[in-house]
C-alpha cells in the first residue's frame, strides 16, 4: 500500500505529461519540497519511478486506486428551474449549448470511468438522448423521486456502492480536472469558504466532524464525493438502514454518513476553487450564465 504522500506524487507525475520539476510538484500537490524530494527516493527506491517517469510497476502499484464506477443522482424536479425545467429535466438543460451533464460525463469517461449508473426519474425517458455519446449508461428507474428525498437515489443503486463516485446531476463543471482517474481515500469535493448558506462541513484534524446548512470558516458541499470499496460497503448498509426508518426516505444521502452513521466513517476533503464547479438553483442565476434565457 503507498502512503498518501507516495500516492500524491505518484498521480502527480502519472497525470502529467512532460517533466516536472520538484518545484512543479510541490505547488501540484501542497508538498514541502523537501517531501517531495524523500517521496521521489523512495519510489525510485520502490521501483515506481525512473529517469522521473512513472514505471509499469509505478502504474501497477497505482491500480487499486483507480476510480472503477460513477453513480449520477438525476432524478430530481428541478422545481427552483421552472419554467425551464417544466418540459425538461434540469441535468438536461443546455448552457451555451451544451447539457448540464456533459461536461462531467466527459470528465469520467477521459478518465476511464466507464461503469454510470444514472438514476433519473422526473421526466425519466428524456435521459435516453445520452445513450447516443455515451452508450456504457446504465439506468436505474427511481419510481419515488416525488415521494422521497435524494436518499432514495442512493438506495436504489446500494449494490453498487464502492470505489465509485456518486455526483449530483445538476453541477456545471468548468473544471474537468476536478474529477480523477485515481483516488486515496473516502472524501468529499469542497470549496474552502469564509462563510457559506450552503451545506458545508467543519473537520477535525483531517477528516469531517460535523455537516451544517450555513457556516463560516468552513468547507463547503461541492456535490461529488468518492467511496472507497469497504465504505461503499458500509454506507449500503447505513443507507437501507436509514432509507428504512420512520421518516428515513426524507432524509439527504449525505446525513447517512456524516450525520446518523458518523461514527463509521473518516471523510477527508478535497479542495476546489469556486469557479471551477457552478450549482444552477435558480432560472435568474440560469439567466446571468447564459444571455440566450434572458429575453
Amino acid at each position: 500500500m503507498l502512503t498518501k504522500n507516495q500516492f500524491d506524487v505518484l498521480t502527480c507525475i502519472a497525470d502529467t505529461q512532460k517533466e516536472l520539476s520538484q518545484r512543479n510538484i510541490s505547488n501540484k500537490t501542497n508538498l514541502s519540497v523537501g517531501t517531495v524530494n524523500k517521496t521521489i527516493i523512495e519510489l525510485v527506491d520502490l521501483g515506481f519511478l525512473k529517469d522521473k517517469t512513472i514505471t509499469q510497476d509505478g502504474l501497477n502499484a497505482l491500480e487499486p486506486y483507480r476510480v472503477k464506477k460513477a453513480i449520477i443522482i438525476a432524478a430530481g424536479l428541478g422545481s427552483r428551474l421552472i419554467p425551464i425545467t417544466l418540459n425538461t429535466p434540469k441535468p438536461l438543460i443546455r448552457v451555451k449549448g451544451k447539457r448540464i451533464l456533459e461536461n462531467t460525463l466527459e470528465a469520467l469517461t477521459e478518465n476511464g470511468i466507464e461503469e454510470i449508473y444514472l438514476v433519473r426519474g422526473y421526466l425519466a425517458k428524456q435521459f435516453d438522448e445520452l445513450l447516443y455519446k455515451y452508450p456504457n449508461i446504465k439506468f436505474i428507474e427511481n419510481e419515488i423521486y416525488n415521494e422521497a428525498n435524494n436518499i432514495s437515489s442512493v438506495y436504489l443503486a446500494r449494490e453498487f456502492l464502492g470505489n465509485c463516485y456518486i455526483l449530483e446531476a445538476d453541477l456545471l463543471v468548468y473544471n474537468k480536472k476536478i474529477i480523477k482517474k485515481y483516488q486515496y481515500c473516502t472524501n468529499y469535493l469542497t470549496v474552502p469558504v469564509k462563510e457559506t448558506n450552503d451545506w458545508c462541513f467543519y473537520l477535525k484534524g483531517k477528516y469531517v466532524n460535523k455537516m451544517t446548512i450555513g457556516g463560516k470558516n468552513c468547507y463547503k458541499m461541492a456535490g461529488i464525493s468518492y467511496w472507497t470499496e469497504n465504505d461503499g460497503k458500509q454506507l449500503a448498509k447505513d443507507v437501507e438502514k436509514l432509507f428504512n426508518s420512520p421518516g428515513g426516505k426524507e432524509r439527504y444521502w449525505d446525513q447517512v454518513p456524516l450525520e446518523f452513521f458518523i461514527d463509521n466513517y473518516k471523510v477527508a476533503v478535497t479542495t476546489c476553487c469556486e469557479d471551477d464547479i457552478v450549482e444552477i438553483d435558480t432560472f435568474n442565476e440560469l439567466k446571468q450564465i447564459d444571455k440566450t434565457y434572458d429575453v
